[in-house]
């Protein structure tokens, strides 16, 4: 197991599991505990055996499936209802029937949810705590007590969480985490109240668990670190239910980096995009591009004044080295960009001497065409054919577009269909295709393709992933100018293309165009410029 110094302790599968939007298979959960556990967070928290079927069985499965090397597995529940003795309340035997070694009950800790929700007195509330708590125990089970809206509750009675804390613990509490449930303290409350507890409870250990109402989640959990509590409960992306809870990665990120407390096994910090993406991916969401330490853009650059500064010295405009926690940094070069963002892109990109007159030609060219409503930054692949270009002092490109049509027919049927013709040069041959597609775009990718599948093999291999359209004047409507960027993959490295045209069909054109000279460049294919056949 991990440290027991400072627990990082995962709800990604219970709290995490209640964002909108997100349903985890028993197979996903099985996934993800994997993931957690390979970063090295000490305790995950699998669900609520007993109350949910799903979470029951996950801990069935997890018996022989798991296969833990840091972390220990949690099983959630409540404290025993009021007036049941412990050791007949169902749910409770239920948490000691998953076999979890470490359980974590809630807690009521606000008089207000004690009366209203609980219906039930404090004195039985505390009971309830200590029954259930020493219940666990004395099965041979570690216990963690969850005290909910125990920030609300200190403002309403500043004594009786204290004396909650204080029972638990001389029942064999070996955490008592404070909760802000609601979401909605700053980072000086928590200090506060922290504090206080700290200093008036026998002993505690404190933990601590925050939603992100005020996006202060991250804040607040660092706040009450460094405030005392040893102990931090997050979410994987922060996903969980409103607005969601403490990131997992940034609350990790800012403990390793900043306060230089080692929370994870040695050389782990190095997988927290990894882990970060790939638990999107099972939680079928998009990875949060700006998400801090492990977003894409965490370390992006966009104006030309930082990329000058990046030039000479990396941590002018970086908080920390990107590579740490598995990220890169990356310029973005935009009509804001000057030469040292065209220098420093190209050096990304394997130009390490670009001389003056290339540079003042790709910046010229950049902020003519961004004027116009092409973007790079959203589309390194297109912008490297136009630096490549620029390098040459031609285009270059594997083949030459003869013609390209599409029609769009509605038959009798109420069918609509989609055909496509391509001629294109490629080999000192002429190639002629017709594709057929569930719209005019697929179809002129599914043509493309098959005019050039003979003469370059590799185009199997590619796979359009993405399509985005955007109306540049929107006061103009339907005869707007419009930018389409197309995603494309080779089953290794995905890649974006931008084209930009009055004809929404033109403009997905010249973005395919692009996809595939890229695609055929990352093949080894050397582009020579082109030359039509007789």
């Amino acid at each position: 197991m991990t440290s027991d110094a400072f627990h990082v302790y995962d709800t990604t599968l219970r709290d995490g599991a209640q964002r909108e939007g997100i349903s985890y298979s028993v197979a996903d959960k099985l996934a993800v505990a994997r993931l957690l556990d390979d970063l090295g967070v000490g305790f995950i928290e699998g669900g609520w055996p007993g109350a949910l079927p799903k979470d029951t069985e996950f801990f069935e499965r997890a018996r022989t499936e798991l296969d833990l090397k840091h972390a220990q597995l949690v099983a959630f529940g409540a404290t025993r209802k009021a007036g049941v003795d412990v050791e007949d309340d169902a749910q409770v035997q239920a948490l000691l029937d998953s076999e979890a070694p470490v359980i974590t009950v809630v807690a009521k800790s606000d008089v207000r949810h004690v009366a209203e929700a609980l219906r039930t007195t404090p004195e039985e509330n505390l009971a309830m705590v200590v029954d259930t708590v020493a219940h666990l125990v004395s099965n041979g089970r570690r216990v963690f007590v969850d005290y909910e809206h125990f920030f609300d509750g200190y403002r309403n009675d500043p004594d009786y969480g204290v004396a909650l804390i204080n029972a638990a613990t001389a029942a064999g509490a070996s955490v008592n985490v404070l909760c802000d449930t609601n979401g909605g303290c700053l980072p000086s409350r928590i200090t506060a109240v922290v504090t206080d507890v700290k200093e008036r409870t026998d002993g505690a250990r404190l933990g601590i668990h925050c939603q992100d109402d005020t996006a202060c989640a991250v804040a607040n959990t660092i706040a009450a670190v460094e405030a005392g509590a040893t102990h931090a409960q997050c979410t994987a992306n922060g996903y969980g239910e409103r607005t969601g809870n403490a990131d997992l990665f940034a609350v990790i990120g800012n403990l390793e980096t900043k306060l230089d407390m080692r929370v994870l096994p040695e050389g782990k910090l190095h997988e927290l995009v990894r882990v970060s993406h790939a638990i999107a991916d099972i939680a079928n969401l998009p990875p949060d591009t700006h998400q801090a330490y492990v977003g894409v853009s965490a370390f992006a650059h966009k104006a030309g004044l930082h990329a000058s500064a990046l030039k000479v010295n990396q941590d002018l405009y970086n908080h920390m080295d990107p590579e740490l926690v598995g990220n890169d940094m990356r310029v973005l070069v935009t009509e804001m960009a000057g030469r040292a963002s065209v220098e420093l892109k190209g050096r990304e990109l394997g130009f390490d001497h670009l001389d003056a007159g290339v540079l003042t030609t790709v910046v010229e060219k950049v902020k003519d065409l961004e004027s116009q409503g092409w973007t790079f930054e959203a589309a390194d692949a297109s912008f490297e054919l136009l630096l490549r270009d620029a390098v040459a002092g031609e285009k270059k490109r594997h083949f030459a577009v003869e013609s390209w049509r599409a029609i769009v027919e509605q038959r009798p049927t109420g069918e609509v269909v989609s055909e496509a013709t391509v001629k294109v040069h490629a080999n000192g041959e002429r190639h002629v295709s017709t594709g057929e597609g569930n719209g005019p775009v697929n179809a002129l990718d599914n043509a493309l393709r098959g005019a050039l599948l003979s003469a370059f093999p590799e185009m199997s291999s590619l796979e359009l992933i993405d399509y985005k359209v955007r109306i540049l004047d929107g006061g103009s409507g339907t005869g707007a100018v419009t930018r389409v960027l197309v995603g494309t993959t080779d089953g290794v490295k995905d890649w974006t293309t931008v084209g930009v045209h009055e004809n929404v069909i033109a403009a997905s054109w010249l973005a395919l165009e692009d996809a595939v000279a890229y695609g055929l460049l990352r093949a080894g294919r050397a582009a020579e410029a082109p030359a039509f056949t007789d």
